[in-house]
């Protein structure tokens, strides 16, 4: 597996964090974003790193980053970056929303 979709959902989270990180302190945001590229391209190398969320959905996965969570469900065709989640989200509630 050596490829990964980011969702448009992911998209807008992102752009939202590193709107806010920009506020605050830009080098935070610049080692957000190369923290997260550096851990999208670990997961496709190593899709199983990451923690298994099966008992909320049967390939979902998920890896810790900063404060957030980034989920991934396994596919044929690579991994699916999800929304970021921050980390003290209710997730079954979180998901039960999403189809």
């Amino acid at each position: 597996m050596n490829q990964y979709i980011i969702s448009t959902e992911a998209i807008r989270d992102m752009e939202q964090i590193l709107d806010y990180l920009a506020n605050t302190n830009i080098s935070t945001g610049e080692k957000f974003l190369e923290e997260f590229s550096k851990k999208c391209r670990y997961l496709t190398q190593f899709p199983l790193m990451g923690r298994s969320y099966r008992e909320i959905r049967p390939s979902l996965r998920g890896l810790p980053m900063k404060n957030y969570m980034i989920f991934y469900p396994l596919t044929e065709q690579g991994l699916e970056i999800m929304p970021f989640i921050k980390g003290e989200r209710d997730l079954e509630a979180f998901f039960s929303e999403k189809p």
